[in-house]
């Protein structure tokens, strides 16, 4: 998931160069002539998902998105970033919305939230203006030895 400008820009330049690796490859001018088809399906697997993750991105920044669905609580994390990037937020915006150093948000971020607690989560969720209103299910727990 593509979380700030600069990974927005990196991506975009990634699939440039696979748009230009997966043409070459294409008229024969790359690739090794006995696996070319295979090599073309998984450049332009690659580029796809490339794309649809910079499609996302250009949505949730461009303030189209009102709602963003968390399948479950380790969802939080995306759905709390998709959020940030949605409002049109910096990371140090978000830091300064909650009194924290710019390097916080982007260790939050950059470890999915794995070292927030409850209370910073929804602090940053308050901060962000999100309310989570996901239905909990009970479901076989995980057999444990």
């Amino acid at each position: 998931m593509i979380s700030n400008e600069r990974q927005y820009t990196n991506t975009r330049r990634k699939l440039a160069d696979l748009e230009t690796l997966l043409a070459a490859t294409v008229a024969g001018e790359a690739g090794d002539d006995g696996f070319r088809d295979v090599q073309i399906a998984a450049l332009e697997s690659q580029a796809d998902d490339l794309r649809e993750e910079l499609a996302e991105y250009e949505v949730l920044r461009d303030g189209g998105t009102r709602v963003i669905e968390a399948s479950s609580l380790a969802g939080i994390a995306d759905t709390l970033i998709k959020a940030r990037v949605a409002r049109g937020w910096t990371q140090r915006q978000l830091a300064e919305r909650l009194g924290v150093a710019e390097q916080q948000v982007q260790r939050y971020e950059s470890s999915a939230y794995r070292t927030a607690s409850l209370a910073r989560l929804c602090d940053i969720a308050d901060a962000l203006g999100v309310t989570f209103t996901e239905r909990a299910e009970l479901v076989e727990p995980a057999h444990v030895e």
